[in-house]
């Protein structure tokens, strides 16, 4: 298996910090998935960017007359959750696909269907917990329009990251299930430990596939089943 150099998070040469992973969708991804792949990737970066957004909401919110709270929060809430979100659920996601991880692929279903409930909970936007959402808004549209009209820009932004997600784990289970994944294999691979490290699992397969085709085939083959895709979201 070839080494490779990482390179996300892209990091300007002079810094002493290094980035931590190596992504290449294009090389690690099975041609067939690496559309939904990139979508996935795509919304993570939608999603950072929704916290950030909500960060100048809440400026403009506590500005108006909210409680300062909120901004805190806010702040906390896009240093934590964006490194998080991508280390958690994308990189779990994104090594299921390389590699035919049934524990990475539950790894993504677990964290990601919390994403899931904690981005619905922005949406509804519940004062003190520094997030721009409907409820929010909606009653400090009476206090200040100004303010309120920046809350909703956010609010639309964390209903839409909402619906997305929600269409991502109910596409990549339906993928999941499809291919014939399990439970069962996810708890083999965690008893086995083969799940912490992808090359192990490659190289197997590879033995089986080889004694049956014969030639060799190319890095991260069909390691990952032929899922059913009925359909394009």
């Amino acid at each position: 298996m070839t080494d490779h150099s990482n390179n996300f998070p892209p990091l300007p040469k002079f810094l002493k910090i290094k980035p931590c992973f190596y992504q290449n969708i294009e090389e690690e991804i099975p041609a067939p998935h690496q559309q939904l792949v990139r979508r996935v990737y795509t919304l993570w970066m939608m999603y950072s960017g929704t916290l950030f957004m909500n960060v100048i909401s809440c400026i403009a919110w506590w500005a108006g007359g909210g409680n300062a709270t909120n901004f805190g929060f806010s702040l906390l809430w896009l240093l934590l959750f964006s490194p998080c979100s991508y280390t958690c659920w994308f990189r779990p996601l994104y090594k299921a696909f390389r590699a035919d991880s049934s524990f990475n692929y539950m790894a993504f279903f677990f964290v990601f269907f919390l994403q899931c409930v904690l981005t619905f909970i922005q949406m509804l936007g519940i004062s003190g917990w520094g997030a721009c959402g409907w409820i929010a808004t909606v009653i400090f549209f009476s206090q200040n329009v100004g303010s309120a009209i920046v809350m909703l820009i956010t609010t639309l932004l964390f209903t839409l990251d909402t619906v997305l997600m929600a269409l991502v784990l109910i596409k990549v289970h339906r993928l999941y299930r499809g291919g014939g994944g399990s439970m069962q294999r996810a708890q083999e691979e965690w008893s086995t430990g083969v799940w912490k490290n992808a090359p192990v699992r490659e190289a197997g397969f590879n033995a089986v596939t080889q004694s049956v085709q014969g030639p060799t085939l190319p890095q991260y083959p069909a390691s990952v089943p032929s899922y059913p895709d009925n359909s394009q979201w």
